[in-house]
């Protein structure tokens, strides 16, 4: 138990860092020096209450553990299509950086599915295809990725499988999974309002998405889509790792931009406002350790803070919520009707903290009035590898990573409805559909 007596120190220390700037404000004052005497409370009450916490905690990591646990292996089959390599690894070849960057899943699905157990070389016992397309992989000088000649490629890529095999014609690609990790998924666009425009590649509408964006009631996610969590290198975040005896010194933490202002100059798109309405609001708020600046120790900060803000930018994902997760700091996610990683597995109600786009200005009340008991919880389910694992794509592959919660999710849509099977000859998706851009040979 070392170590939740550490989680404790942690939480301890910051209620002492909030009581000794009570002069703010007298009603802040007044919230914080309640929360110094409900730690202290839970402090002293450690002991007896134990074994009712760590009771209530087992039954929820019992619950997430059993699906996150899955083993996939024996309950799928899927078939990877070849194809020529100007499709992938030529892509890839030319910009390495694509191999770092948070749209990286698709590469990496690949490349593991290559070596998978679940894999077929026989297509007639499949029970999923797969087309290793990658459509992020079009980066700017920045690194930022163009999304203008996907669509082109995944239509030449579906064109190419249903010239060369018969599987994706007889369900007009329902038994098909593609990965899309672009901002808003096979919508193909990083601006919300020209993806919602322009609606998911007509060729996809059939297929299980595996895509990043998650948003309920929007039309770049569909009904049965995956949603994972964006690439952040694993590797580079476990040399980062400090000692879990560290207290968390810092209440909120968060480093991003407020303001886009190259994109979106009059300040009305931009994260729907709930950046700017954080820095307005809180920027000198001494709780509140925010900045654009993004120092060197950025990760060891993370790892020192109670909170991390998760807001959306133009997307509402970001790698920050993988961060805060692997981290140990509790995600404070800021994304109205966001639709999380692996739902149906990861209790996001119970890791996280969630706030309305419009609740942002009060968000120091809403972060000090949270029990202290609710945190130490919070932490102490952070603190279970399985949670961490399934947030992360490894190489090699572990099990329970993110990787085998994909796989899990695949084998949970099985078996296949016999109504995803065509009739001879019949036709559903428009192949003519779509921006003319689009239905350029690539």
């Amino acid at each position: 138990m070392e170590i939740w007596k550490w989680v404790f120190v942690g939480v301890i220390w910051y209620a002492g860092l909030v009581l000794g700037i009570g002069a703010v404000e007298s009603d802040r004052s007044q919230r914080t020096e309640r929360i110094s005497d409900d730690l202290v409370n839970v402090e002293a009450r450690k002991g007896e209450n134990e074994g009712f916490v760590l009771a209530d905690l087992n039954e929820t990591l019992s619950s997430a553990g059993d699906v996150l646990e899955d083993d996939p292996v024996g309950r799928l089959k899927v078939f990877v299509y070849e194809l020529p390599s100007k499709y992938n690894k030529k892509i890839l070849q030319k910009d390495s950086r694509c191999l770092a960057h948070m749209f990286a899943a698709e590469i990496f699905m690949h490349r593991f599915l290559l070596s998978s157990p679940v894999r077929t070389l026989n297509p007639e016992e499949a029970d999923w295809f797969y087309t290793p397309v990658y459509t992020t992989c079009d980066l700017t000088p920045t690194g930022l990725p163009l999304p203008f000649k996907s669509p082109r490629i995944m239509r030449s890529a579906i064109q190419l499988i249903s010239s060369n095999w018969p599987y994706w014609n007889r369900t007009e690609g329902a038994d098909h999974f593609f990965i899309v990790p672009h901002d808003f998924g096979a919508c193909f666009h990083y601006q919300e309002e020209t993806a919602i425009e322009r609606g998911i590649l007509t060729l996809l509408l059939r297929a299980t998405l595996v895509q990043t964006f998650g948003q309920r009631n929007h039309v770049c996610l569909k009904d049965g889509s995956i949603t994972i969590p964006p690439y952040a290198p694993p590797q580079k975040m476990q040399i980062h790792l400090i000692p879990e005896k560290i207290p968390r010194a810092i209440f909120v933490y968060f480093r991003g931009l407020f303001y886009d202002v190259e994109n979106d100059p009059e300040g009305g798109y931009y994260a729907r406002g709930a950046r700017a309405a954080v820095w307005e609001n809180f920027k000198d708020n001494p709780l509140f350790d925010i900045s654009t600046e993004h120092p060197t120790t950025y990760y060891e900060d993370m790892q020192r803070a109670v909170f991390c803000l998760c807001p959306l930018g133009w997307a509402p994902w970001s790698p920050r919520l993988v961060e805060a997760v692997i981290f140990g700091c509790i995600p404070v996610i800021i994304a109205d009707d966001i639709v999380l990683p692996f739902a149906d597995a990861i209790p996001w109600e119970e890791i996280g903290v969630f706030v309305d786009e419009k609740d942002v200005p009060n968000l120091d009340t809403i972060l000090t009035s949270i029990p202290p008991e609710v945190i130490l919880r919070k932490q102490r389910l952070l603190a279970n590898p399985s949670m961490k694992q399934a947030m992360l794509f490894p190489q090699p592959a572990q099990a329970g990573d993110a990787f085998h919660q994909v796989l899990n999710g695949l084998a949970r849509k099985l078996p296949h409805d016999r109504s995803i099977y065509l009739k001879s000859g019949e036709k559903i998706l428009n192949w003519t559909a779509g921006p003319v851009g689009d239905l350029k040979p690539w």
